[in-house]
């Protein structure tokens, strides 16, 4: 919340991007970020220098389709002059898909009550170039029906420790070293922590869970979507690893709630690529 009698308004942004040539959401010394890239575009245009709050942290190579990030202004600007604005500044890699006032007390993460993550395989012997950056190619033989009775399990409220990156979730940043003149309004946002931060310990709430097909593509595509209230560090990407490994019958679908019991890391599947993996939408 912006402080009291501050002039000025809370803005709302929804982001795509491709993430394929950046070092994910949270600004980095010496690294190209999607904040980073975003909070230059903004002082770009407005002249004033904030560090946008994301509603999740994607990593390196992930990409998003409704990215949601929010920032304080004192200028005033109409959202149709602002979109336009930074979309001309910022690389085609990133566009800004609506500008919009918000109100005083929301916050990108914070206010965040779901959201939706895809992860797309692609299967087939030659996945095409425009393809391969936004798809994990694999030539293995999956039973897709194994893998949708083993996505179904991880729905409802369970400990994701066993999915969770075996690094820490949260990773305290230095802003000002980073974007020096940062406002305090920014400082005190806060940093996001893995592809999403919130909730109780490593307990989330998975609301959907399943995989789908598209034949139209040569080799065809299988998508994972999946619905929670928040996302541990590396869960999405680890949770596609383990249901590639019962597609591939190196495990039972049963085996995912066991999985889920132990909270052990290493027994679940090998982390999927990051380039499969795309923040769908955010919900508020």
């Amino acid at each position: 919340m912006h402080e009291a009698g501050k002039i000025g308004s809370n803005w709302k942004l929804t982001l795509a991007y491709d993430g394929t040539d950046f070092y994910g959401w949270q600004v980095q010394p010496d690294r190209v970020t999607i904040q980073g890239t975003l909070a230059e575009a903004i002082e770009h245009v407005t002249g004033e220098r904030v560090l946008p709050q994301g509603s999740g942290r994607t990593d390196a190579g992930v990409h998003a389709r409704g990215q949601v990030a929010s920032f304080f202004l004192e200028a005033g600007i109409p959202g149709e002059n602002l979109l336009r604005a930074l979309n001309r500044k910022l690389p085609e890699a990133v566009r800004v898909l609506k500008a919009e006032p918000a109100a005083a007390e929301f916050h990108a993460r914070h206010s965040a009550r779901a959201k939706t993550y895809e992860y797309r395989i692609f299967r087939g012997e030659i996945c095409a170039p425009w393809t391969a950056r936004f798809a994990w190619a694999l030539s293995w033989p999956l039973e897709l029906e194994r893998m949708r009775v083993a996505a179904a399990l991880v729905v409802g409220t369970h400990d994701f420790t066993s999915f969770a990156a075996s690094d820490p979730d949260f990773h305290p940043v230095k802003r000002n070293a980073y974007l020096p003149g940062t406002p305090d309004l920014a400082m005190r946002r806060g940093a996001e922590g893995g592809e999403d931060a919130g909730g109780a310990g490593n307990v989330r709430t998975v609301f959907e869970s399943g995989w789908g097909e598209d034949g139209e593509l040569l080799g065809g595509l299988l998508t994972y979507r999946v619905r929670g209230d928040g996302f541990l560090h590396h869960m999405v990407r680890n949770l596609v690893g383990t249901f590639v490994d019962v597609g591939r019958g190196q495990m039972e679908p049963a085996e995912v709630a066991r999985i889920l019991g132990a909270k052990c890391r290493s027994e679940a599947g090998a982390t999927a690529p990051a380039r499969g993996l795309f923040l769908d939408c955010v919900e508020y």
